[in-house]
């Protein structure tokens, strides 16, 4: 372990976690985590990306000393408390970042991402392992990523979970108390976690990269206080000052209903990031007109979800539109398109933003949003519906929305096993139970496919995948994009001139 420690330590001072005046201290730090008495410093001359490699010998070492139990939470738990221990404190990365920030917003970023990643807040080397590719479609090609970075639970740590007393701190996985949570069983640790403050128009929110990174420097821009999602006019103006701010991120909030808000509603949060999703390439293939709004450009997204795109230099203009459209959808109902803005009292209709830079100018994505269900989609109308559940289920968030496509592990083993099946010729997999749920579609890859071959077997099925995204997307569109769809979406606009 004296080996290992001066390992952690050179890493810690080359990614700049540590500096040269805080070795001894580190160190000092460390023997305590892993029960160590003595330590004698070392030379080492090696260059690591991650930290991986070290912290497995030193979780080995202390499951082995009983200090851990050795499963996959209490392995969590304690190489964040080991990292935590050759980290600068919180205001210490505050002062580094505005430094950065004083000199280039890209380089602050840039600097705060690569902590995040050396700290291993974000576990690189597991999101690695995450199966991603590309589908070419109609609409621009979409991302798809199978999920594999988070571990399956142990037994042990479930039982372990059930024995944690109910606690209501830190309220929630966003709030800002989460910086520096020793974590337990049924939290993750957050130690090597660190927030940047931001100032909204007095208000105070804070910056923080997602641990699990769907996409390049995956953001989280959170509310300092535990207050229910949105969205409202100070949505917009946070969206367009964060982009104000950082002018190379775009900035996105999941809606604010159940069933069409993909995330935790609990907690007032955006998204954001460096990366641009297919519906950011999307052409405007209709332009409308707002009189009252002259400096601000209009026009219906070509996309399979229901968008409505402005783009302006002038901010306030831009915002002021953007509300008017979101009250009036609030209360916009087209029986002819299946759109009730209320059941009774409960509210249906909402918007899904999505804020990026043109040059000088702001654009705002408005995508339309309604949870409705009824007896034959009991999941809601504007959801995925039944023939897809097989590939995705869940709700359509805001990074589903841009287009990438978030699915769950047990589609990695899946896609191998009908790829499989698909070369041996089966005519079915419906006796397969772990294969059973994709049986219709099997036979529809089989029937358009029979050049399948041991070569193109695993794109094909890739690429199917894919165009079972993009009718997830259509799924959760409003306004359908046939002809009478197309003349809905129309009457809306019209409605809010």
């Amino acid at each position: 372990m004296n080996h290992e420690i001066n390992r952690l330590l050179n890493f810690a001072l080359q990614q700049g976690l540590l500096d040269q005046a805080d070795r001894v201290y580190g160190a000092n730090l460390l023997l305590a985590a892993l029960q160590l008495e003595e330590f004698s410093p070392e030379e080492i001359d090696e260059r690591l990306e991650v930290p991986d490699e070290i912290l497995s010998r030193m979780l080995d070492y202390a499951a082995e000393q009983g200090i851990i139990e050795d499963t996959a939470n209490q392995r969590d738990l304690f190489d964040t408390l080991l990292m935590n221990c050759v980290m600068p404190r919180p205001s210490e990365v505050i002062r580094a970042f505005r430094a950065d920030y004083d000199r280039s917003p890209e380089l602050a970023t840039d600097n705060y991402y690569k902590l995040s990643i050396a700290s291993n807040y974000i576990r690189k080397a597991r999101i690695d392992k995450n199966v991603i590719w590309q589908t070419a479609t109609e609409y621009g090609d979409l991302d798809i990523t199978i999920n594999l970075s988070k571990p399956e639970k142990d037994p042990r740590d479930i039982a372990k979970a059930k024995l944690v007393k109910s606690s209501s701190y830190p309220k929630c996985l966003l709030c800002r108390e989460n910086e520096g949570f020793a974590g337990h069983a049924s939290h993750p640790a957050r130690q090597t976690h660190r927030l940047i403050p931001l100032d909204f128009g007095g208000r105070e929110w804070f910056l923080q990269y997602s641990p699990y990174t769907y996409y390049n420097e995956h953001c989280i821009i959170l509310n300092g206080e535990h207050v229910p999602m949105k969205i409202s006019r100070r949505t917009f103006e946070n969206l367009t000052e964060f982009v104000t701010l950082f002018p190379h991120y775009f900035a996105g909030s999941n809606a604010d209903l159940p069933i069409v808000g993909g995330s935790i509603l609990s907690h007032d949060h955006y998204q954001g990031g460096r990366y641009t999703f297919a519906m950011a390439k999307a052409p405007v293939e209709k332009s409308y007109v707002f009189e009252a709004y002259p400096e601000v450009e209009a026009g219906r997204v070509r996309w399979p979800m229901s968008a409505l795109r402005l783009t302006s230099e002038n901010r306030q203009q831009l915002i002021e539109l953007a509300e008017h459209i979101l009250l009036v959808w609030r209360g916009y109902s087209d029986d002819g398109a299946g759109v009730l803005a209320f059941s009774g009292q409960e509210p249906h209709n909402t918007i899904t933003p999505i804020c990026r830079r043109q040059g000088r100018a702001y654009q705002l994505d408005l995508v339309l949003r309604n949870n409705r269900t009824d007896a034959e989609n009991p999941l809601g109308i504007f959801h995925p519906h039944a023939n897809v559940h097989h590939i995705k289920k869940e709700n359509i968030g805001l990074i589903e929305v841009m287009g990438l496509a978030v699915l769950p592990p047990r589609l990695k083993g899946n896609m191998e096993k009908i790829r499989e099946a698909l070369l041996a010729g089966r005519e079915s997999i419906a006796d397969d139970e772990a294969l059973a749920v994709h049986a219709d579609w099997y036979k529809e890859i089989r029937a358009a496919h029979p050049e399948i071959n041991e070569d193109n077997a695993a794109q094909i099925i890739r690429d199917e995948i894919g165009r079972v995204f993009m009718q997830v997307l259509t799924d959760a569109g409003v306004f359908k994009r046939d002809e009478a769809g197309l003349a809905a979406f129309d009457r809306f606009v019209t409605a809010c001139k």
